[in-house]
């Protein structure tokens, strides 16, 4: 049987048209590497070189064989490298998930631009779904991370939670809102305010602390005619339908007034999920998120 081995001496022999020279680059006796070469033209059934005093000439067969066997090296070569950049989590597609309060902007965008750049051949296919959804989506692996805003209702088994940042809640309000003109307002003031968000009963995130926040200053946010569990809250805000509590990030992305909570407390974590058992690729991204937000 024809071994790699036989194929990378058989072409250095004939790229530098020495046995010796040959023997000299790959740092072996010219005598196991002739009796290699025989072993070669017996499989082959062929002569591969005309041996001569000076140096070895390629035979018909040997011209007809050293290309093929340069391809050969050339494509087990880059088989190789493959296997050693997706082994080392260099390469590959990675599946991330973000909520829809978690817009991939300022810290994240930045954190992912810098990854692209260090990882020239990964790709991220980005998706949207709730802490829930995404958390069921890595037990089951259909996604490898998943970004999202604390609190989660139900941990599951076998996922770590990497907190990334805190950012402070501030309340939205449309332009034309009345309490537009505030730059403070406490929670208890809100009590009669109409809420374009209200609390799902099987998802935690950004609704479920709003919930939690009012219900700290003793009383749960009325319900407006209108309201929405997604980003759409900010149009409804914006077109005057009632007020939400919102992380600052999404309020400064849009045309809304915010008004700061004197509340203590008032707070929104981001996480990244990611399964405990995760390949290479995954721990590489988690590690760099990691070090790009300073967590020990």
């Amino acid at each position: 049987m024809i071994s790699m081995k036989q194929l990378r001496y058989f072409v250095e022999i004939a790229e530098h048209g020495s046995f010796s020279v040959a023997a000299q680059r790959l740092f072996i006796a010219q005598s196991a590497l002739s009796r290699q070469m025989k072993e070669l033209e017996n499989n082959l059934g062929t002569l591969l070189f005309e041996r001569t005093a000076r140096q070895p000439h390629l035979t018909p067969a040997g011209l007809a064989f050293l290309p093929r066997a340069k391809v050969i090296l050339s494509d087990v070569d880059s088989a190789a490298r493959l296997a050693t950049s997706v082994g080392n989590g260099q390469r590959g597609t990675l599946r991330l998930s973000h909520a829809s309060t978690v817009p991939l902007t300022g810290k994240l965008k930045d954190a992912l631009g810098l990854y692209l750049e260090r990882m020239k051949d990964v790709y991220i296919e980005v998706s949207e779904g709730s802490s829930e959804i995404q958390l069921m989506n890595l037990v089951d692996n259909r996604i490898d991370a998943g970004l999202f805003r604390l609190p989660v209702l139900h941990q599951m088994n076998n996922i770590k939670l990497l907190p990334l940042f805190s950012e402070k809640v501030v309340v939205a309000v449309g332009s034309t809102h009345p309490l537009a003109s505030r730059s403070s307002i406490s929670l208890a003031e809100l009590r009669d305010e109409a809420f374009v968000s209200i609390a799902h009963p099987k998802r935690g995130g950004l609704s479920y602390l709003s919930f939690e926040l009012c219900a700290r200053a003793g009383f749960a946010p009325k319900s407006a005619q209108v309201y929405s569990l997604k980003t759409t809250q900010s149009l409804l805000i914006q077109a005057g339908f009632g007020i939400a509590l919102l992380p600052v990030s999404m309020v400064k992305a849009t045309l809304l007034h915010a008004i700061d909570i004197s509340d203590e407390g008032c707070e929104s974590e981001v996480v990244l999920a990611h399964h405990e058992r995760d390949s290479m690729l995954v721990e590489t991204f988690v590690e760099h998120f990691r070090e790009a937000f300073y967590v020990d």
